[in-house]
């Protein structure tokens, strides 16, 4: 209360001027303090302090767990897998026809002279494309409309050749597949040439019908491959597909290849924060943190590196774990190379105190200059 009796004399003696010269600064610092107290200023997430008080509440939602030698060993990258030996198995399994197949059929009399077709010392007679109609079926002279659809090419010799018994002398026939709907397995999604591709040349893999597609546009670990079969849906990692699991795939099958959810979010102090891509199918914390440039070296506290990471549990308690690294320490890049980084992770470099402070600083200086000027 003296300061303030002592003051005003003070503030009388000044002129107009300097009086609301001096207001306006107070108002200014005040206004900061203001904000700084109340956390308004700008940021991209809590301060490493808070994150460290509200571990130590009596409910924490999260544990803190300060990484060092002796407590990695269970988030550590897991070794690199040995190879493998393995190949696929491919079946051989039999094409039944469907609408929409196309044949080709050779019919042969034995009768040299007079027959209905060609000998087969002429090479017999060839209807080269047969369609299988929407009903199922194809039409031949002498032998007249044949159902064919859910036969295989030996059933189909077998059926003609009944229809032309006591028409043509021990008639001979052929049947081989030209335009195979029923065979062939349809790419699409993530690959450079989808479409659908024919098994005309033998079975098919998944890695076989991939690569005819001209092979994904993702990395190996950013792709996963779904395969629909008309009864069952699987799913496979590319990943795994590469380390000796290739599957062979049946005939009308439907291969699509899509974007793993191989993700993990940046924030805070790093050079390019945002939704990114994992690096890798086992990325390190080092490794992740070069892919978004690393700490930005002008507002970054090394001593708070986090990684925030829910733990699958019951929904209506979700608990999350978060790991704090001190870059500062030597031992600080072995650990972040051997830590291992899980898909939705979320990485947060806190702000320096400096920059922080500056964050403060910065408004008062412009204040006072701007007041300056009147």
């Amino acid at each position: 209360m003296n300061t303030f009796v002592e003051f005003v004399p003070f503030l009388s003696g000044m002129n107009l001027h300097r009086r609301t010269r001096l207001f306006r600064g107070a108002a200014t610092l005040a206004l900061v303090s203001a904000l700084s107290g109340c956390g308004i200023l700008s940021g991209a997430g809590p301060y490493r302090t808070s994150i460290s008080s509200d571990a130590g509440s009596s409910n924490p939602n999260y544990d803190i767990i300060d990484l060092d030698a002796t407590n990695i060993s269970p988030y550590m990258r897991p070794p690199i897998k040995e190879l493998t030996s393995d190949v696929s198995k491919v079946g051989v399994g039999n094409v039944y026809l469907i609408p929409g197949d196309v044949i080709a059929l050779m019919i042969s009399d034995s009768m040299q002279e007079g027959g209905l077709f060609a000998p087969l010392s002429a090479g017999g007679t060839v209807f080269p494309k047969l369609r299988v109609d929407a009903q199922g079926q194809i039409s031949l002279p002498y032998a007249g409309e044949l159902k064919v659809s859910g036969m295989t090419l030996p059933q189909v010799e077998r059926a003609v050749r009944n229809r032309l018994k006591g028409k043509a002398v021990d008639p001979q026939v052929h049947a081989e597949l030209v335009g195979d709907l029923s065979g062939s397995v349809l790419v699409a999604g993530g690959v450079k040439s989808p479409g659908r591709f024919t098994t005309l040349q033998g079975p098919l893999t998944l890695l076989d019908a991939i690569n005819q597609a001209g092979g994904p546009v993702l990395e190996p670990h950013l792709a996963n491959v779904v395969v629909r079969t008309g009864s069952k849906v699987y799913t496979y990692s590319y990943q795994d597909l590469l380390s000796g699991k290739n599957q062979p795939v049946q005939p009308r099958s439907e291969i699509i290849v899509e974007r793993a959810r191989q993700r993990f979010v940046a924030m805070g102090s790093v050079k390019t924060p945002g939704l990114h891509d994992l690096p890798s199918a086992s990325p390190s914390l080092l490794e992740t943190l070069g892919t978004v440039g690393g700490l930005d070296e002008a507002k970054a506290d090394p001593t708070g590196v986090f990684v925030f990471r829910l733990v699958d549990a019951d929904p209506n308690n979700v608990h999350a774990m978060v790991f704090r690294l001190n870059m500062r320490n030597p031992e600080s890049i072995f650990l972040a190379k051997q830590f291992l980084v899980h898909p939705e992770d979320a990485i947060y470099v806190t702000n320096a105190a400096v920059y922080e402070w500056q964050k403060i600083i910065t408004p008062i200086l412009q204040a006072i200059l701007i007041g300056q000027r009147f």
